[in-house]
């Protein structure tokens, strides 16, 4: 499917492409094949949000905090230095997949038949002429605390966090591009959840593709496969901690979703992800895991993120 992906993007045909976390699962559908299946997605909602009754019901601390500790130990060894701890939350909403994708109001929005939706605030990677850039999102809080701004902005455990995600997705783009910089550091976007408002802070890093890049875009692609933000650093052993931390498999839940128009192309991190099980809807979130977190405050930012927006 890579190179699918490779000959459409030479070709200048549009495409929609969807990975799994681990990019082991590539499904790529061209404008004309997606009339023929039963895929959604958005990448500029305006839609009109719905008030609606929504029950979440998270594992105990207790449950939690045994993963939260494995993954302490690991740092303190020296395997991994930031990892993203997920877990899965049964929800119950009268909701079906294909209402919440019309109600939910995200800059990013995939529906993928009756498996799973998707509204992301995250994007991954963008691409327009050769210019690369890359948008990673770390750092939550509630935006009703008193100085909520100024105390994200000023949490060292966030700010090292953020730091460590910045440093390992420029690394990444040096893989494929040059003159990595960083053009915006821990700027703040609001988001709206169906029952509080949250601040997110986020940074934005360019570099520049060489004049050759559409000749093999699979490859390029992959090779920034899984996304940093929602992985950790250093991305091959903190993958392997991740599977032996994780209690459920991640699928297609923190992969991503791009479209290319034709000129350019736009991506997003599939988190704030709803997805569809024999025993119902499951909600998939979590957070960066560094030396100096919190537990609690770990697993209450895992809840923050269960939302309907």
């Amino acid at each position: 499917m890579l190179d699918k992906a490779s000959r459409l993007l030479k070709e200048g045909t549009p495409f929609l492409i969807i990975t799994d976390f681990e990019a082991e699962q590539v499904l790529v559908y061209t404008d004309d094949e997606l009339h023929n299946e039963d895929i959604d997605f958005s990448f500029s909602s305006t839609t009109t949000t719905l008030k609606t009754p929504f029950q979440k019901k998270p594992i105990s601390y207790e449950q939690y905090k045994k993963g939260f500790d494995k993954i302490i130990e690991k740092i303190k060894a020296g395997e991994t230095y930031l990892l993203n701890y997920t877990c899965s939350t049964p929800i119950n909403t009268p909701l079906t997949l294909h209402e919440i994708y019309n109600h939910a109001h995200a800059k990013f929005k995939l529906r993928f038949k009756d498996k799973f939706v998707c509204y992301s605030p995250e994007p991954f990677i963008s691409i327009k002429g050769n210019t690369i850039s890359t948008f990673p999102m770390k750092g939550t809080i509630d935006a009703d605390v008193k100085d909520a701004k100024k105390k994200i902005l000023a949490n060292e455990k966030e700010m090292a966090e953020h730091v460590m995600v910045v440093d390992l997705l420029r690394n990444d783009l040096g893989i494929v591009a040059t003159e990595v910089k960083v053009k915006k550091f821990r700027y703040i976007e609001t988001l709206e959840t169906n029952d509080k408002k949250l601040l997110q802070v986020s940074s934005e890093i360019t570099a520049t593709l060489p004049s050759n890049w559409r000749d093999d875009f699979g490859t390029l692609y992959h090779s920034l496969l899984p996304a940093g933000s929602i992985s950790g650093t250093p991305k091959r052993s903190t993958l392997k901690i991740i599977k032996e931390v994780e209690e459920h498999q991640r699928d297609f839940f923190s992969g991503t979703f791009g479209y290319f128009n034709g000129q350019s192309f736009e991506s997003a991190v599939m988190i704030r992800f709803i997805q569809q099980t024999q025993a119902g809807l499951v909600y998939k979130s979590g957070g960066g895991i560094t030396l100096d977190s919190n537990a609690k405050e770990e697993y209450q930012e895992m809840q923050d993120k269960i939302y309907l927006p």
